[in-house]
């Protein structure tokens, strides 16, 4: 254990909220992806990029970026991914690895998400609730919900979708993103504890379901009333 306590830690990030503890960090926001600082120091270092360490990198830059979707997307994002597909990567597999693989569970459990689905602020403002009990029934892992946000998020007239989870330590996962850079999303989840993105962000609020549900949704109604 103390050797490992000896060895530095080495923080690289995208995230503006990050708390920025270790000996060395980096934190580029105006990044879109982790993935693509990384690709840049290892080219700029002239280490090997090797078709595994290729289809990790186009992997990690794929999903922060939502498929290459989110504005904050640019030319050499796209000028990197097309370097990596020219050091061995495989598109198709490996998109079909990361968005046409998912267990039969991950459905079950997006259909029982949206049973709870509700609309607030004239239909601004959609969410849905995972209970412990639900997760319980469906055999849930961690990684089951990945992405399941975006189903509220792709409905018209949406501007903030909000997934609440329920965890077994008293507190609430809240997953939140936003359509629109004037309802900051990150700054709503810095009010609890947590950060992220203005678009995509994250907090673990201490309370049950309901009460966290309550707040987080008054919370976000107000900032799309005030910002749209």
């Amino acid at each position: 254990m103390s050797q490992l306590r000896s060895i530095p830690q080495c923080k690289i990030d995208h995230h503006p909220s990050n708390p920025r503890y270790g000996d060395l960090v980096y934190i580029d926001p105006t990044a879109p992806a982790t993935g693509q600082i990384l690709f840049e120091f290892l080219t700029n270092q002239k280490f090997p990029i090797t078709p595994a360490i290729a289809e990790n990198l186009y992997a990690a830059i794929s999903t922060d970026t939502g498929s290459f979707q989110y504005s904050n997307t640019t030319v050499r994002t796209f000028e990197i991914a097309a370097e990596l597909v020219r050091r061995g990567v495989d598109v198709g597999r490996t998109s079909q690895l990361l968005y046409e693989n998912f267990p039969r569970r991950r459905i079950e459990l997006l259909r029982d998400l949206l049973g709870t689905m509700r609309f607030g602020c004239e239909g601004k403002l959609a969410w849905f609730s995972l209970s412990q009990a639900s997760a319980l029934a469906l055999g849930v892992l961690p990684e089951d919900n990945e992405g399941l946000i975006d189903h509220l998020r792709a409905i018209r007239g949406v501007i903030v979708a909000i997934f609440f989870e329920e965890l077994t330590d008293g507190k609430v996962r809240v997953s939140m993103r936003s359509k629109n850079e004037a309802v900051d999303v990150c700054a709503i989840c810095k009010e609890f504890g947590g950060g992220g993105h203005v678009l995509a962000a994250g907090a673990r609020v201490r309370g049950t379901l309901l009460e966290v549900e309550k707040k987080i949704v008054e919370q976000a109604c107000a900032a799309i009333e005030r910002n749209t």
